[in-house]
This record gives structure tokens, C-alpha cells and sequence, in this order.
């Protein structure tokens, strides 16, 4: 998982950062604003109505205008729910939105990052940013705020109105809603840091029960599920005693703000006693200062909280812009874009044909994570349609060939040339158009056979698509799953390995590629299927130029070039024959393998 540092003392709380994403809501936003004021308001006078009614009707023990005054308050009453619903169908709108435009902005910029991305960070870490952070996010600029705006606003108000009244137990207030608000600050940073910790615990729980489901089959090969339960109880201990801790200072805050109100209450009796025994205020006043000695403590608790809420925030957003500011290690350049167009709008018109032809000149390449150079000074030339095999040892450098002709990464000196022209002069969507790749773990995504297959060529008919099963004799694992119309599930969960290579083979052929990459692509099949595909391949290749990294050399006995890699060399090149002939590097696999 990624353990950069994460930003803690961002301005504002970061929100300075999502100006880009509020500008499209700002009307409404501002319009949320409004209502939240109206409601605070409303909020407020109500209390006044007490007032009146207890100063006019019950002190002077009359009912004149009693209809009057009903009649407003209903009228009001009515306002306010039309303003409640109206602010919360808003609240929800601008949250539901933003969530959308957060996690399509850090969707897309997924798809422009390089692979070393997704080496040095996992697939837990990014799916954080994509849907925990944005849902923070969006929460925090609609709910959070709107809590913020009627809260802050019934506060004021609220002290507006009995500074108006009576300035001596307004003073009493003041002071009470000041020692309450430290208060409350206090018990609230306690319990940051604790929420913060629970969820910390919360990941790494998530963490074990999902090696404890992926890995059951290591576990048991292992004996180690005795050592697996007993730290999975430590984690889950770890986390109920952090949780009891949060339950007990949540307790006693709730108990403290309480015993505020209680105080705050017993304060404006105690002196608003004193004030109405001396003909200094009504019966009326007091009763509306009751009211708001019981009703401002929690909006200011409210607001400490979201206060909190939004320090803590901040991460989720500082997080969030640096995957959206990631630079990718391989993009086009703004002269390549202005001429062919980028990813999500090429200028298809613009196109080269492409023949084929591939040059390594003399390269040299290091992963960006790495610290030794996988090629050094590297030179191959390929013609159009050849059939290139790579062999060679883990970790000597065949992955790396195919992962520079297909510019999933840029050589950290000399030059990539398909056509004669450096691959870095014409877009990353041209290149990979012509494309297909086949892995030793391909990946097939939810949906049909038929939408699976088209990924490759959105366009084919299901003649098309049949054809290309049959080439590569994967018929029978599409009819398992029901036909063209059969769900594949998520990842081809439902398949073996090799079926799912099968598919993924047959859709590298639908896309009717110019280069095409068969990475080990048979290591998982039968003997069986394994010459069946040596046959299609024979077929798919011709007049292709094909790159086919073997794990079975018997699979490569007919490619018109052999290149045997080591430390990121060709130590031997030829036919299998001149090769074998040679008794070197080639011999010896054949032998051992």
C-alpha cells in the first residue's frame, strides 16, 4: 500500500483545491446558503411567538388576536417546511453530483496514468481514492456545510435576538456558550484522533480477511490458520478497545454538553428570576431565553463537530488532488496531441497505416521503482510480419522487450521506432490501436462473452466473433457460459485459467491487430489445446509482426527468429535450428526444460 505522507495542514481546509469541481454549483450552492439563513431565522422566532403568547394571552388573560397569530405561525410553519425540503433535496443534489464528477475526474485520470503507477500503489489504496475520499468529499460540501451554514446562523440569531431583549442574561449566555464550546473542542480532538485510529484498525481487519478468503488454499498448504485466527483476534481486540475508548469520551461529551444545557438552564432561571421579580423583563422574555439556553448548545456542539469533521477532511481531499495531479510516466506530448488527438478524442483521421516494422536502437531502460538497468544498451531490428520469440530466465529482461514496443513504459535512453519513427512521435492510442496482447493472466471483465470479445472491436458481428473462437478452439468455453450471451462474471471467476486465455486470445484476434504480444500465453493450457493454439497462432501471425514470450519452448520451434535474454542481452539469436546447432544458452533450456 502507498505510504506517502498525507497533508495535514492544508488552508481552509482544502476546499481551495475543489474550486475547479464547485464553480458548476456555485448558484446552487449560494441558493442552499440562502435557505439555510431563512430556516435559522425561522428557528429563531419561534420562540418569540412563546414570548407573545405568554406576555399577551396568559399574563393578561385574554384571546383577542389569538387567530391572527396562529394564522402567521402556520404560515411560517408552512415556509419552513417548504424550505427544509427544498434545502435538503438541494443538499442531496450537489452531493450526488459531486460524488459523480470526483470519481469520473479520478476514473479518467486512472486511465491516463503509466504502469508504474499501479506497481507502486495497490488496488485497495486507489479504490480509497476513487470511492471513500470522493464520498467524504461530496458529504462535507453539502451536508457538513449546510449543517455549518444553520447552525452558525441560528447561533447568531439566536444572539442577535436576546441581546436585544436583555443584555444581562444575554452576558450570561455568551459566557456559559464559551465555556461550553472549549468544552466540547476538547472532548471533539480527543475524538479525531480515536475515530481516525478505528478506521486505521477497520482497514487492517479488511486487510487480513481478505488474504485469510484469497489465500485460504496457501494457508492450509502452510498449517498456518492457528497463526492467521490468533492475529486476526489481535487486530479485531485492537480495534473493540479503540472503539470502547471512542464510546466512552463520546459518552462523557454528550454527558458534559447535558449538564452545559442544565447549567445554562439553571443560570437563566436563577438570574431571570431575580430580573422578573423586579419588573426588569416578563414572564414572556424568560421563557425565550429558556428556549434558546436549551437549543444553542447543540448547534455549537454541531458546529465543533463538523469543524473537526473538516480538519479531518482534508486528507481525503489532499489525497484525492494527488491522484488527480499524478503525472503520467508516459504521455503524449502536446505536439503529438495537436496532430492525432488523445485517448478520449483522436483525430483518427490523421492515422498512419502502420506495417509493422520495430527497431530498438540503442536502448536503455530502468523501472522507474528500480534501481538497476533491466537493458543496456540494446539494438534489435525487426522486420514487418516477423515472428520474434523471446526465452530467457525470470527477471532477464522478455517482458520488458514487449513492455517498450507497446510504450508501457519509455526507455530511459535511446529510441523505440516502429515504422522508422520514434513511437514517442505519434500518440499512445495509434500505437495501441494496432495492438494485441495476450498475458499469461489475462484479464476478462463483467459482462458477456460478446462484450468481452468486442472490446478488442466493438464493431465485430457475431460472425465475426464465432470465427475468432473457432480459431483459437475456445467455442467450447463460450458455450459452457451459454453462448455469446454467457456471463463471464467478475474477472472470469467462473473460468479456468486457461479457458480465460482462450477468450482473451480470441479477442487479440477479433481486433485483427498489426503487432500482435503472446505473453506465455499457453502456459496454462492442456497439451491438447495448447497445439490447437500453436496452429492458430501459425494462422493469426502471418503477415503480423508477433513478439511471443515462451514458457514452453516446444511453442516456438517455427518463430523465424529466437532471442535468448540475459541481464538484459541477447546472448544468442537464430532459428531453432541454427540454435539448437550451437549447443549454447538455447541448447541447455531445451534440455532442462
Amino acid at each position: 500500500m502507498n505510504n506517502k505522507n498525507e497533508s495535514r495542514s492544508l488552508p481552509l481546509f482544502g476546499i481551495p483545491r475543489l474550486f475547479p469541481f464547485l464553480k458548476k454549483y456555485r448558484a446552487k450552492i449560494a441558493f442552499m446558503i440562502l435557505l439555510g439563513f431563512l430556516s435559522s431565522l425561522i428557528d429563531t422566532i419561534y420562540p418569540l411567538f412563546n414570548r407573545y403568547a405568554i406576555d399577551h394571552f396568559v399574563a393578561e388573560k385574554t384571546l383577542d388576536g389569538i387567530g391572527v397569530m396562529v394564522a402567521v405561525y402556520l404560515v411560517i410553519l408552512l415556509l419552513q417546511v417548504v424550505i427544509n425540503y427544498r434545502s435538503m433535496l438541494d443538499s442531496g443534489k450537489v452531493e450526488m453530483s459531486m460524488n459523480r464528477d470526483l470519481r469520473n475526474a479520478a476514473f479518467s485520470k486512472i486511465q491516463m496514468l503509466s504502469f508504474s503507477y499501479f506497481n507502486q500503489n495497490s488496488v485497495g489504496y486507489i479504490h480509497a481514492r476513487i470511492m471513500s475520499d470522493t464520498g467524504k468529499i461530496g458529504e462535507a460540501v453539502s451536508w457538513r456545510m449546510m449543517d455549518c451554514v444553520w447552525n452558525g446562523a441560528y447561533i447568531l440569531f439566536a444572539v442577535f435576538v436576546m441581546l436585544a431583549v436583555d443584555r444581562v442574561l444575554a452576558g450570561w449566555m455568551l459566557l456559559l456558550m464559551a465555556a461550553a464550546g472549549v468544552m466540547i473542542w476538547f472532548f471533539q480532538k480527543a475524538l479525531v484522533v480515536q475515530n481516525r485510529q478505528i478506521r486505521e484498525w477497520n482497514a487492517k481487519i479488511s486487510a487480513d480477511f481478505n488474504e485469510g478468503v484469497t489465500g485460504a488454499r496457501t494457508i492450509k498448504l502452510l498449517g498456518i490458520e492457528k497463526r492467521m485466527d490468533r492475529e486476526f483476534e489481535e487486530d479485531t481486540g485492537n480495534m473493540r478497545r479503540t472503539s470502547v475508548r471512542a464510546g466512552r469520551t463520546s459518552a462523557q461529551m454528550i454527558s458534559a454538553v447535558t449538564l452545559m444545557s442544565s447549567i445554562a438552564l439553571a443560570v437563566v432561571l436563577w438570574q431571570g428570576q431575580i430580573l422578573t421579580r423586579e419588573g426588569l423583563i416578563r414572564i414572556g422574555t424568560l421563557s425565550v431565553f429558556m428556549s434558546y439556553a436549551l437549543g444553542m448548545i447543540e448547534p455549537l456542539q454541531t458546529i465543533i463537530s463538523n469543524i473537526s469533521a473538516f480538519i479531518a477532511i482534508q486528507v481525503n481531499i489532499e489525497r484525492f488532488t494527488r491522484l488527480l495531479n499524478e503525472p503520467a510516466q508516459v504521455q503524449d506530448t502536446p505536439e503529438v496531441i495537436r496532430l492525432y488527438g488523445d485517448s478520449f478524442s483522436p483525430a483518427r483521421e490523421n492515422w498512419e497505416d502502420i506495417r509493422g516494422d520495430v527497431e530498438f536502437r540503442d536502448v536503455t531502460f530502468r523501472y522507474p521503482d528500480g534501481e538497476e538497468n533491466v537493458l543496456e544498451h540494446f539494438d534489435l531490428k525487426v522486420p514487418a510480419g516477423s515472428n520474434i520469440a523471446i526465452v530467457g530466465e525470470t527477471g532477464a529482461g522478455k517482458t520488458t522487450l514487449v513492455n517498450l514496443v507497446c510504450r508501457f513504459y519509455e526507455p530511459t535512453s535511446g529510441q523505440v521506432l516502429i515504422d522508422g519513427k520514434d513511437v514517442r512521435e505519434r500518440s499512445l492510442l495509434w500505437l495501441h490501436s494496432h495492438l494485441g496482447y495476450v498475458l499469461q493472466s489475462p484479464h476478462l471483465f463483467s459482462g458477456t462473452v460478446r462484450e468481452n470479445l468486442q472490446y478488442g472491436r466493438p464493431d465485430a458481428t457475431d460472425e465475426e466473433i464465432r470465427e475468432a473462437l473457432r480459431i483459437v478452439h475456445a467455442q467450447a468455453a463460450a458455450e459452457r457460459l451459454g453462448g455469446l450471451d454467457g456471463k463471464i462474471g467478475e474477472g472470469g471467476g467462473s473460468l479456468s485459467t486457461g479457458e480465460k486465455q482462450l477468450l482473451s486470445f480470441a479477442r487479440a484476434i477479433l481486433a485483427d491487430p498489426r503487432l500482435l504480444i503472446l505473453d506465455e500465453a499457453t502456459s496454462s493450457v492442456d497439451t491438447v489445446t495448447e497445439r490447437a493454439i500453436q496452429e492458430a497462432i501459425k494462422t493469426v501471425t502471418m503477415g503480423r509482426t508477433s513478439f511471443v514470450i515462451a514458457h514452453r519452448l516446444s511453442t516456438i520451434r517455427d518463430a523465424d527468429l529466437i532471442l535468448v535474454v540475459e541481464d538484459g542481452r541477447i546472448i544468442e539469436q537464430g532459428t531453432h535450428r541454427e540454435l539448437m546447432d550451437k549447443r549454447g544458452a538455447y541448447y541447455d533450456y531445451q534440455r532442462t526444460r
